[in-house]
């Protein structure tokens, strides 16, 4: 090429973002980022990386070039890493120590950390450690759901530090009482957004925890604001320590079945709710269970339903009961049973007018 557009493409400015692609043609029609390419970066624009990402296949071999390229970004000022497979299991068939030696590379360059997004991985807590130590005033974001090498503690760690941390995603087994008070604390700034996954590894041998209100309450309390997202993907009987007290779960959604009983106890104990998806349940009426959440989530905005069963009478009370704020109604056609009142002609009109615009339930697709 010209000098000129030589110049052009080696600019700064061009290589603060870049996602690197790694695909094994083998098993994919993905393209990856040519090696040629990946080498000018690291010998010529690793000090310009500033919104990094990383995409892989499910292949290791993918998820190991990753590393390889990781443990090169020694000098770097990366704000933002996301490491994402697009199919399991990547990473986690990665070796633990490749991975660790490579992430850590960038936690102890890198310095300005803002955003990390390392779900699916083998990340541990003396990694944690080390990005804590080296990007502690500069942490906003955490994601890492699904890394079982990481340990209540080591969370703990990060929550205790990073006082300027303002959204975080993991699963279940990580969250604790002393982990929401570190959050809640006076030194931490307000919390925006907590995600957490609530996963059955074996079913009906799993154990979940139970969180106390109290510890609810001082998060609520210190970040009145914050949006608690859960992602459900249990099995009916391990529902048993959820909800059983009130809850300031702002977004619920449901992957595997929710029983009636759980339904119930999310009406009764879920006051700041703002949106409710469920997949499925056991094909059971939830008009009362509807109704209920109605009465007492006076902030419910959203709603799906999958594989679940409601009378169109006790559908048009639920809608008439939100009115309006329902900005979000998503109900399969095969959910509502008719009845005595309205049929599946009258219920379109009858729930458009109370959410004063046109409505009409989802069709299940013909494919």
């Amino acid at each position: 090429m010209c000098r000129c557009w030589n110049g052009v493409f080696h600019s700064p400015d061009l290589w603060r973002r870049f996602e690197f692609e790694l695909n094994q043609p083998a098993t994919s029609y993905l393209r990856s980022t040519h090696p040629d390419l990946i080498q000018q970066i690291i010998k010529r624009h690793a000090q310009h990386l500033q919104y990094v990402s990383f995409k892989v296949d499910s292949c290791t071999e993918s998820a190991e070039a990753a590393c390889d390229i990781l443990s090169q970004l020694v000098n770097c000022s990366i704000k933002t890493l996301g490491l994402i497979s697009t199919a399991r299991p990547s990473f986690m068939d990665v070796s633990q120590a490749h991975f660790v030696s490579a992430l850590t590379v960038v936690f102890v360059n890198s310095k300005s950390l803002s955003s990390i997004k390392i779900d699916d991985t083998p990340v541990d807590d003396p990694s944690l450690q080390v990005l804590v130590a080296n990007n502690s005033n500069t942490l906003k974001f955490l994601k890492m759901s699904s890394c079982p090498h990481v340990s209540p503690a080591g969370i703990l760690f990060v929550a205790d530090q990073c006082h300027g941390l303002r959204e975080l995603a993991m699963n279940y087994h990580l969250l604790s009482d002393k982990l929401l008070l570190a959050l809640s604390s006076e030194k931490h700034v307000h919390l925006e957004h907590l995600r957490i996954d609530v996963v059955s590894e074996n079913p009906g041998q799993t154990h979940f925890h139970t969180i106390q209100r109290s510890s609810w309450e001082a998060l609520v309390q210190h970040s009145p604001k914050v949006n608690i997202v859960m992602y459900f993907f249990l099995y009916e009987e391990e529902f048993e320590p959820f909800f059983r007290e009130e809850t300031p779960v702002t977004h619920l959604y449901f992957g595997r079945a929710a029983s009636k009983e759980m339904l119930g106890r999310i009406g009764l104990n879920c006051p700041r709710l703002v949106e409710l998806v469920v997949c499925a349940n056991s094909l059971e009426p939830l008009d009362e269970e509807l109704i209920l959440i109605a009465e007492r989530c006076k902030s419910l905005t959203a709603i799906g339903l999958g594989e679940c069963e409601v009378t169109c009478s006790g559908f048009v009370e639920f809608v008439k009961m939100c009115g309006g704020r329902l900005t979000q109604l998503s109900i399969m056609e095969e959910v509502l049973i008719p009845d005595s009142s309205y049929n599946m002609e009258q219920i379109h009109s009858e729930v458009s007018k109370h959410l004063g615009r046109k409505w009409s339930p989802d069709m299940m697709p013909t494919w």
